[in-house]
């Protein structure tokens, strides 16, 4: 299984082993990782799943589509070049190794 590792807010790493075909959200939720609030349950409809993903995974992922982009745009903690939402992230067996930060505040 790929792991992914959250960074939390005080900076404590949690690595996941996260079945292929789930989200970067989902795992956070399942695995109690705190930060990812999640609101709308993965429905790309609140952008309380914001992350920031380390410049090392970036190669890893696909392009968000223009509507995680529209969301991005109003999330709290500031949107920067690396801001995605985990629940448009599905982990493949090529995404082994991805690191996400868990911005300051979702909501």
């Amino acid at each position: 299984m790929p792991i992914v590792t959250y960074i939390l807010r005080d900076g404590e790493r949690r690595a996941i082993d996260v079945s292929a075909g789930t989200s970067v959200m989902e795992a956070a939720i399942h695995n109690n990782v705190r930060g990812i609030d999640a609101e709308c349950g993965g429905c790309l409809s609140c952008a309380t799943c914001h992350v920031y993903i380390d410049e090392s995974s970036t190669a890893q992922l696909p392009l968000p589509d223009e509507s995680e982009l529209q969301l991005l745009d109003g999330v709290a903690a500031g949107r920067r070049p690396e801001s995605r939402l985990s629940c448009q992230l599905v982990v493949m067996p090529a995404m082994n190794g991805l690191v996400v930060h868990i911005p300051p505040r979702q909501g």
